[in-house]
């Protein structure tokens, strides 16, 4: 658990299976023994090699290149990054990057690779995850979730598995949990943390909220606590297993996100109920100033996500889950749910068509099959009326440990960080490890 050298540094996938990559060096860089400033940069594979040309000259091929700044203002800048990969706010952007920067090959493909400090990687994340905007108590609680989640990777105490299926007949079970990336040790997306460069950092807020919980990790009986969180429970948080392996993890229970205490899930009555409901839940707030603080723009683009309904015709369901699944149900005629957490989440879901029955989970799964890119959450109620499908739900993400908005809205009420975290993480503590 402790870090004998002080703060580690971190390797940050930025860029992973493209042929070519194009940025810009502002201010002085070494690109291994080339001495550059202000200049332009293109990286491409060719038969094996990368071949690096700097304003329009090439300058030579190797396995590797690694820019290594020269000057503490020194940023690099690469063009199409990818944010959001296969979820419903894909796109690409131009992000900005301090600290090294190295392109290698492998496999065929181009990869780039950023290593700076953890506190000056998680400047970035607070901000790229959430508006740093957002409330200072708030920004100092994602702080300490987002340096704990990746410090346990870096202390070696992580325990994720990725993709993994239980191989019995007519079911398909599958998570996408954390596992260890080959080349670098997280990656800068949604898939381990949201890292979109400097240019995030709007007011400072979120740097200033990192400085001020410097070292600071959640613990849980002696370990760095494996922090997750999501953007909105829908009014109650989720277990663990249900978004990936069937084990328990003591301090991430089931608790509601409000003032008083929503109860758990139990049956599908109390699922309906539920999620026809508006209970007055943190993660609820409907107020567009409030929003507006706490999201970046693009997560704003998503409005109805504490209770929202998308509708397919019997055609369109049939066709998409085919394509999604990969399997040819036939007909698609009923959507059964067949287990659920206590926020509500379904984590077994039965797809029944005139061709083959098949049971789908973990959340993930079922999010994916059941829409052009991911449901909202596995939170929802389905109706059927002729040949249209109407599914129903509560919540954004897969509602384990913290909720985003619910802890920012905490936050602008006066919750200061450490009751935050221990609201969402009960029974753990706070250390400073370095």
């Amino acid at each position: 658990m402790i870090f004998r050298d002080g703060e580690p540094d971190i390797r940050v996938g930025l860029v992973e299976g493209e042929k070519e990559i194009e940025g810009f060096l502002e201010g002085p860089y070494e690109l291994d023994g080339i001495l550059v400033t202000n200049v332009p940069f293109r990286v491409v594979v060719e038969g094996g090699r990368l071949v690096l040309t700097v304003k329009g000259e090439v300058k030579g091929k190797s396995k590797q290149w690694t820019c290594t700044p020269k000057s503490d203002v020194s940023t690099l800048s690469l063009s199409g990054v990818t944010i959001g990969r296969k979820f419903h706010w894909e796109r690409t952007e131009k992000q900005l990057f301090r600290g090294t920067v190295s392109f290698f090959w492998d496999e065929g493909a181009l990869i780039a690779v950023n290593r700076l400090p953890l506190e000056q990687y998680l400047e970035i994340v607070v901000s790229s995850e959430m508006s740093d905007r957002a409330p200072e108590e708030f920004l100092k609680a994602h702080a300490v979730i987002a340096r704990s989640w990746a410090g346990r990777i870096l202390s070696a105490e992580a325990d994720g598995s990725s993709m993994e299926m239980v191989p019995r007949e007519g079911e398909f079970i599958r998570w996408y949990d954390w596992t260890g990336h080959g080349n670098f040790d997280v990656c800068g997306d949604d898939h381990c943390q949201r890292y979109q460069g400097i240019g995030r950092m709007k007011t400072g807020k979120a740097a200033q909220a990192v400085r001020d919980t410097r070292g600071l990790f959640l613990i849980f009986a002696g370990k760095i606590c494996d922090a997750r969180y999501h953007k909105a429970c829908g009014g109650r948080t989720e277990l663990f297993s249900s978004a990936w392996d069937a084990r328990e993890v003591p301090y991430i229970k089931s608790v509601s996100c409000g003032e008083r205490d929503f109860s758990a899930i139990g049956n599908e009555r109390e699922a309906e109920d539920w999620i026809r409901s508006h209970p007055p839940a943190f993660c609820g707030v409907k107020e567009k100033g409030i929003l507006e603080s706490i999201l970046n723009e693009y997560d704003r683009e998503t409005e109805d996500f504490f209770r929202w309904e998308v509708t397919y015709s019997r055609e369109e369901l049939t066709a998409m889950v085919k394509e999604k699944s990969g399997i040819d149900f036939g007909r698609i005629e009923a959507l059964l749910p067949l287990a659920r957490g206590p926020s509500g989440r379904i984590y077994r879901l039965e797809i029944r068509g005139s061709r083959r029955n098949v049971i789908v989970g973990k959340e993930l799964e079922i999010r994916r099959w059941l829409s052009p890119t991911h449901l909202l959450s596995s939170a929802f109620i389905v109706k059927v009326a002729g040949d249209t499908f109407r599914i129903k739900g509560a919540g954004w993400g897969h509602g384990v440990g913290l909720c985003q908005i619910g802890a920012a809205v905490m936050a602008s009420l006066d919750w200061d960080f450490t009751r935050i975290l221990s609201h969402y993480f009960p029974s753990t503590s706070l250390y400073r490890l370095y």
